[in-house]
């Protein structure tokens, strides 16, 4: 908490023990010594206790007693905490428009969110959950915002509309996502396929690509001019602080191809899957230019802020497995090794509508988690793709038409079929339109009520309780900061 009196700061943070030692509230990650409550760091602004203040945080320091799963970590996240509040906020108090506590806001993310951890098969208390299109014409909330301003172009390119839809289900339901609200479609432009979305046909491409002066249109993609994408993503993850994951997402080169190729939407593909042995140069040609600029985009998105991208092959499936071998998987393989390159530790997520019959193919991509869709058991595909890869999903989005018992029960199905490690819990397709808001809360309160047994989750589950505290801090902070009156709104 943050309280300001004359010029003295207290600040209070983390966990606190009840063991009686010399050090009341010293921080114990061993479960097997103590229970752990609260802890608290008091520090004060007055210089006449700086000194006192420096001293008893060293002797606080060689007190910890760590296990080596991230005690460093911890250690050193605590003493930046402390001192980066004292400081920022000190200097803020002085110069009020020139320091912004927002620059807190780095620090809270030396925590993985939790959704992170189970992407890459970490340790976690219980699995994170988010949905596929949680954002959307579900809520009442994005429907009457959508009578105001009824371009999807606009909603989904204005940065301020962004931010606000991204948040609405997480305001209403926490989820351990938050995926920006935009779409596959929207980087065409910034690569010379312009697009308009018509309210019965949907997105309409007017000059689709199927000749070698087609081609010609192409060019590098100009991330300038996809400024709202980045500056949603900065936003977001300042406002959800590391209480959830940010997600960004991309289309696979396969599937952005087939608007470019066919002109929009299609039920056949009859004219891209043709063009796969009547002009197969034009389409790799095609293909390669879409991965140079979707790994770019990805890359992009992660530097603002996104923890976790996932690829969607929405027609992926629409081809047979060979021709998804030879025509989408090398495209999103290459984007993976690219991507690995400059971000090692984002997690890469694959989906691709219908793919039961596509999982060890893309296992074999190098994505960390595999998407799954309603139509593929759970333990069925735990049995393919073996433990040493994370999945996600995959209730069917009907079941949230049923019964909340029915719900309840599905839910603890797919999750133990999955198992206690590598699985963020998902629909296994969108949330679909009509999909009662009772059933999507409910969907999480019983996401967030579940827990695997063992003691090796401890570990994760003290990390989340200190996340938990810091990002309450934090909030704290920013509530006092427009309380005071020099919260720089910019």
């Amino acid at each position: 908490s943050l309280g300001v009196k004359s010029s003295s700061l207290i600040v209070q943070l983390g966990f606190q023990t009840t063991e009686n030692n010399k050090f009341p509230g010293a921080f114990v990650s061993s479960p097997k010594r103590t229970k752990i409550n609260k802890f608290s760091i008091a520090c004060s602004s007055t210089g006449s206790n700086k000194e006192n203040f420096d001293l008893d945080l060293n002797a606080f320091c060689e007190k910890l007693e760590l296990t080596p799963y991230g005690g460093n970590v911890v250690k050193e996240f605590v003493i930046d905490v402390v001192m980066l509040v004292m400081a920022t906020t000190f200097l803020s108090l002085a110069f009020r428009g020139i320091i912004n506590l927002f620059s807190l806001s780095p620090f809270i993310f030396y925590l993985d969110p939790l959704l992170v951890k189970a992407a890459r098969g970490d340790p976690v208390s219980r699995p994170p959950a988010w949905m596929m299109r949680q954002a959307g014409r579900y809520m009442a909330v994005y429907r009457k915002l959508a009578e105001k301003h009824p371009s999807f172009r606009e909603r989904s390119e204005t940065t301020d509309l962004i931010v606000e839809i991204s948040l609405q289900p997480w305001e209403a339901f926490r989820p351990d996502g938050v995926i920006i609200f935009s779409d596959i479609l929207t980087p065409l432009p910034a690569f010379g396929v312009p697009f308009d979305i018509e309210e019965v046909r949907g997105p309409v491409i007017q000059s689709p690509i199927r000749s070698e002066d087609d081609l010609k249109a192409l060019h590098p993609i100009d991330l300038e001019k996809l400024h709202f994408v980045g500056e949603s993503l900065k936003i977001l993850r300042q406002e959800v602080g590391g209480h959830a994951a940010v997600l960004g997402f991309v289309g696979a080169p396969w599937t952005i191809a087939t608007y470019i190729v066919e002109g929009g939407t299609t039920r056949t593909y009859t004219t891209i899957k043709s063009m796969c042995h009547t002009a197969p140069n034009l389409l790799r040609t095609l293909l390669s230019h879409l991965t140079k600029a979707i790994s770019e985009y990805i890359i992009y998105q992660v530097e603002s802020g996104a923890h976790c991208i996932q690829i969607f092959d929405s027609w992926g499936g629409q081809l047979p497995p060979d021709m998804w071998e030879q025509w989408s998987k090398p495209y999103i393989t290459e984007i993976v090794s690219v991507v690995r390159n400059k971000c090692p530790k984002t997690p890469l997520v694959l989906y691709i509508n219908g793919n039961g019959g596509l999982l060890e193919r893309m296992k074999g991509t190098g994505v960390d988690v595999i998407g799954l869709d309603w139509t593929v058991d759970m333990a069925d595909a735990r049995k393919r793709l073996g433990s040493d890869i994370s999945v996600q999903g995959n209730v069917d989005p009907a079941y949230l038409f049923s019964p909340l018992s029915a719900v309840t029960k599905e839910i603890q199905r797919v999750v133990k079929c999955a198992g206690p490690r590598g699985h963020i819990l998902n629909l296994g397709h969108g949330v679909l339109v009509g999909t009662p808001e009772e059933a999507v809360a409910h969907f999480f309160d019983v996401s967030k009520s579940l827990n695997y047994d063992g003691s090796s989750q401890n570990q994760s589950m003290e990390e989340s309780k200190l996340l938990d505290m810091i990002g309450r801090v934090v909030r704290e902070l920013r509530s006092d900061e427009q309380k005071l009156g020099y919260r720089d709104h910019n």
